[in-house]
C-alpha cells in the first residue's frame, strides 16, 4: 500500500497526479490539503487567515468558528470532491471523508497555544487539536470493497466537535494503522530545500537521523513538517519520498526517486 499526501498549493497538478494513480496496481489511501483554495475565499469573503507561532517556534493557522467554516468550505468541500470527480473521472472509486465523517480521524482538541504577544506569555485557545487515531476498521472496509478514501480535515475531537488539524500528523497516524510500503509527499518544489528561496538545493537523500538536525535549521510550517517526519521514522516508516506535485507527472517521477528520499 501506498500512502500519498497531496499539498494544497494552486500550482499542483492534480490531474497528472491523478491520472498517474489510476495506473498503479497497488492500493492506496490519500490525504489533501486546500491551502491556496482557502485563502482565495477568505480574500473573497474578507476574511484574512491569522497564523500563531508558539513560543517553541511551531506554527499553525488560528482557527476560530469563522475560519473552521471556512475551513469545511475549502478543504472537506470543493478540494476533496473535485479530487474525488478526477478520481472517478480516471476511473478510481473514490470516496471523500473529511475526519469527521464516520469518526475516520479522531482527535484532542489542543489545551492552548502558548504565545508572546507584546513581550507577555499568553494562551491562546481555538477549534484546532491533534489526531490521536483512525477508524481503520471502515477504512479497511472501504479498501476491501474497491473504494479509494480521499481524506481531508476537520477531525473531530473528544467533545464530537470538529476541528482543524494537520495533514502531516494525520499521515502520522495514518501510517501507524496501515504500515504503508511508502509514503508520497507532493509538494510546491523540487524536494526539501536546503535554501527555501532556492529551488536549485533540494537535497537527494536524507537518512531519518538527519532529521532532527534540520527541524532545527528550519522555521515556521516546514520545522512541523520535519516534526512529523522525525515521527514516522520513528513508529517504523521504511521510505518517505518528498517531491514535486507541479510536474506532467508526480507519481511517477516520485516512485522513481525524484525528489527528497528519505530511506
Amino acid at each position: 500500500m501506498l500512502l500519498i499526501k497531496i499539498g494544497g498549493g494552486k500550482d499542483i497538478n492534480l490531474k497528472g497526479i491523478i491520472s498517474d494513480l489510476a495506473a498503479l496496481q497497488e492500493a492506496f489511501l490519500i490525504v489533501h490539503g486546500a491551502n491556496a483554495l482557502r485563502d482565495q475565499l477568505a480574500e473573497a469573503l474578507g476574511l484574512p487567515r491569522k497564523t500563531l507561532t508558539s513560543v517553541s517556534g511551531y506554527s499553525s493557522v488560528y482557527s476560530d468558528e469563522a475560519a473552521l467554516d471556512l475551513l469545511l468550505m475549502a478543504y472537506a468541500g470543493l478540494k476533496n470532491k473535485r479530487i474525488v470527480e478526477l478520481c472517478q473521472q480516471h476511473g478510481i472509486n473514490a470516496v471523500g471523508l473529511s475526519g469527521v465523517d464516520g469518526r475516520v480521524i479522531q482527535g484532542r482538541r489542543n489545551r492552548g497555544i502558548r504565545v508572546r504577544q507584546n513581550g507577555r506569555l499568553r494562551i491562546v485557545r481555538d477549534f484546532s487539536g491533534k489526531p490521536q487515531s483512525v477508524n481503520r476498521e471502515l477504512l479497511q472496509w472501504l479498501l476491501d470493497h474497491g473504494y479509494t478514501p480521499v481524506l481531508t480535515v476537520p477531525i473531530i475531537d473528544e467533545h464530537q466537535t470538529a476541528v482543524n488539524s494537520e495533514n502531516d500528523d494525520i499521515v502520522v497516524q495514518l501510517h501507524k494503522a496501515f504500515q504503508p510500503r511508502m509514503i508520497i509527499q507532493l509538494i510546491e518544489a523540487p524536494g526539501l530545500l536546503a535554501d527555501h528561496q532556492d529551488p536549485r538545493s533540494w537535497v537527494e537523500h536524507l537518512s531519518p537521523t538527519q532529521l532532527e538536525g534540520w527541524e532545527a535549521r528550519v522555521t515556521g510550517r516546514m520545522k512541523r513538517k520535519l516534526l512529523a517526519l522525525r515521527r514516522l521514522f520513528e513508529q517504523g516508516a521504511r521510505t518517505v519520498i518528498i517531491s514535486d506535485g507541479r510536474g506532467p507527472h508526480p507519481i511517477k517521477d516520485a516512485l522513481k526517486g525524484k525528489g527528497t528520499v528519505i530511506r
